[in-house]
């Protein structure tokens, strides 16, 4: 582990948004999911949620191109399971669906805590999610073709969400408790440490700036990022 990469670390947990999420309602394709979650990393999402029947719902690691591994996917067996949950976090729940309701994704204020609902690859949204969400978002569209596919259209409004955040600074200071963070960082930092602290039920040691475990057992002592 170089100096840079400990660095770049810490940016991308900086970055998180812990108050921006995607809610994928029975996506089941494996690179639909891969490439929703590439989208999710690449704009700060911390954590997706997936409603879903299904408990082995995979991502194609060439196709997720490692995001699997530091976007988390929260299961949920309901509508209502799914929600109640998002809504115990203070976000509001607007579906990519085409109703009464809909407006241009561009015209959403994405600074507010939000969770972006987007449907399966052929059936989209159920009028149960719908009709149990906040609003609705549209992504306009001049062509014949009435829909895109499921990750292009959450690409394209986790985008202008970026774009609202950026611009309002909300990337500039951290969002993400000082638990979680500590926590990724040690978890992403020295993965092949995790299983023999999980395994002995011990807490993580700290880290120090220079990215240096300081470990009580060696009185003192600092081993470097493997």
């Amino acid at each position: 582990m170089t100096p840079e990469r400990f660095e770049k670390l810490k940016a991308i947990l900086k970055s998180r948004q812990m108050d921006l999420t995607v809610v994928m309602e029975n996506v089941h394709k494996p690179h639909n999911l891969a490439a929703v979650a590439r989208s999710c990393d690449a704009v700060g999402v911390f954590e997706t949620h997936a409603i879903t029947e299904m408990s082995n719902l995979v991502l194609r690691p060439k196709a997720a191109s490692g995001s699997r591994k530091w976007v988390g996917v929260k299961r949920h067996g309901s509508v209502d399971e799914a929600y109640a949950h998002l809504r115990s976090k203070g976000l509001r729940i607007l579906c990519a669906h085409f109703d009464e309701r809909a407006v241009d994704f561009r015209e959403v204020d994405f600074t507010r805590p939000t969770a972006i609902v987007v449907g399966a690859e052929l059936d989209g949204i159920t009028e149960e999610a719908v009709s149990k969400a906040d609003g609705s978002v549209i992504v306009p569209m001049l062509g014949m073709v009435k829909s895109l596919n499921v990750s292009v259209a959450t690409a394209l409004i986790l985008y202008e969400a970026q774009r609202q955040r950026l611009e309002r600074g909300m990337y500039d200071e951290r969002s993400m408790d000082d638990e979680t963070y500590h926590t990724l960082l040690f978890e992403w930092g020295y993965p092949r440490l995790v299983p023999y602290y999980k395994k002995q039920g011990k807490p993580y040691p700290p880290i120090d700036e220079d990215g240096y475990l300081i470990l009580e057992e060696n009185k003192g002592g600092e081993l470097p990022l493997p």
